[in-house]
């Protein structure tokens, strides 16, 4: 039996939610943007009148205002938006428990072997309930696996439902560009382009051998992709997926201009990543750093640590090992990031005799206490002292300001 997959994307979801709740904004641009004084000013999603405008997701508020000078920004709501797509998955919870999130306002179900209707009659169905019953609309891609029905969702905007079939499916996807399939990034649409590879057709035709020269494994899984191969099955909504790296960013309260400084953002991102971790029981050995200049430039480094670790303080050492090894200050720096991949699951303490071990378990455990204390006095109540160092620099909470969206990983 040929499955029935469907994608349920809403449309606009953050400003939606406000146009509905806030009629009076319903026929005005409206985008919803982080605080600019804390210097989160980016657009995070905008109505379809704003978009008219040319508005892009990710940019500056003030670079929008000078595209629209009318534009109306309304401080972001999370709670409310997780209340909203809480009650767009109980409309889907009634036509199957195989429900897959793909971020707070996308989402997978499969609905194969549905013996009263099709696929495509579920998903006007869902379509119509949303908008009636919730106020905001959706678009739906109807197809035979993941990934074509992510694109039919993205095809047609708004309030629509687009099928993909076997038989369709080279018309309708292989046109488009191949920044559109799930997977394929603005670093690797670049690389493709520069061999001649523009859609996602060519990626569907390119030789195995090619692909892989170009992108290694990865190249001959998003051919798979273009060809209609994905067999990745929505996952039961019951089931939580494993937890495959733990870590915060943060765009600082003022330009970095030098290792002191980077090192004082590093260590309060340090401390709430190894508390997340320990929360998990989670060790983890592979180091990432991200980095963005005020240009916007940014680059990532990783490495991996001599052993398995929960605690802040190897966290802060390797990462400013990686920032020194790779930075050379030409630019000041906007906003930075910390993570940890690669969780050793069985938490074994191999011993060495230089006492490297020893000393971390005594530091785990030192944290741990500490953990105990921010939990019952707040998370300023113990500090680092280069955390005093400065600040406004370091007066900031990302363990707790920290949302945790649902996302599916292929």
């Amino acid at each position: 039996m040929e499955k029935q997959i469907l994608h349920i994307d809403c449309n606009k979801f953050y400003a939606s939610v406000e146009c509905y709740l806030h009629p009076e904004l319903r026929d005005k641009p409206v985008a919803v943007g982080g605080s600019e004084k804390s210097r989160h000013g980016i657009i995070l999603t905008k109505n379809e009148i704003a978009s008219k405008y040319g508005l892009v997701v990710g940019e500056p508020l003030w670079k929008a205002r000078q595209k629209c000078p009318n534009l109306i920004i309304v401080p972001p709501n999370f709670p409310v938006y997780m209340d909203f797509s809480r009650r767009v998955r109980g409309i889907l919870e009634d036509y199957t428990d195989l429900i897959e999130p793909f971020g707070l306002d996308e989402s997978w179900i499969d609905v194969t072997g549905d013996r009263f209707k099709t696929g495509i009659e579920i998903a006007e169905e869902i379509r119509k309930r949303v908008k009636e019953e919730i106020g905001i609309t959706v678009s739906i891609g109807v197809s035979f696996n993941k990934i074509f029905a992510k694109l039919g969702s993205d095809y047609k905007k708004p309030d629509a439902v687009t099928v993909i079939t076997k038989e369709n499916y080279k018309d309708v996807v292989w046109k488009l560009p191949c920044s559109d399939l799930l997977m394929i990034g603005r670093a690797t649409t670049k690389k493709l382009n520069a061999y001649g590879i523009y859609t996602i057709g060519d990626v569907a035709n390119t030789d195995d051998g090619f692909i892989k020269t170009i992108l290694g494994k990865n190249g001959l899984m998003l051919k798979r992709f273009a060809n209609g191969e994905d067999r990745t099955p929505v996952r039961h909504m019951d089931i939580s997926r494993d937890i495959k790296s733990i870590g915060n960013s943060t765009t600082t309260a003022r330009d970095l201009i030098n290792d002191e400084d980077v090192k004082i953002v590093f260590t309060v991102l340090s401390e709430s990543v190894a508390r997340r971790m320990r929360e998990h029981n989670l060790k983890g050995i592979t180091l990432t750093i991200s980095v963005r200049d005020c240009d916007l430039e940014s680059f990532t480094r990783q490495c991996k640590m001599e052993s398995p670790t929960n605690v802040s303080n190897e966290f802060i050492k390797y990462a400013m090992n990686l920032f020194t090894a790779n930075y050379r200050w030409k630019k000041p720096i906007r906003s930075i990031g910390l993570s940890v991949t690669d969780f050793d699951c069985d938490n074994a303490v191999q011993f060495d005799l230089d006492g490297t071990a020893i000393h971390r378990e005594k530091l785990e455990k030192l944290e741990t206490a500490v953990d105990k204390l921010k939990n019952k006095y707040g998370n300023y109540c113990v500090q680092k002292a280069t955390a005093l160092c400065d600040t406004e620099l370091s007066r900031f909470n990302p363990f707790e300001e920290h949302t945790i969206h649902p996302v599916s990983v292929m």
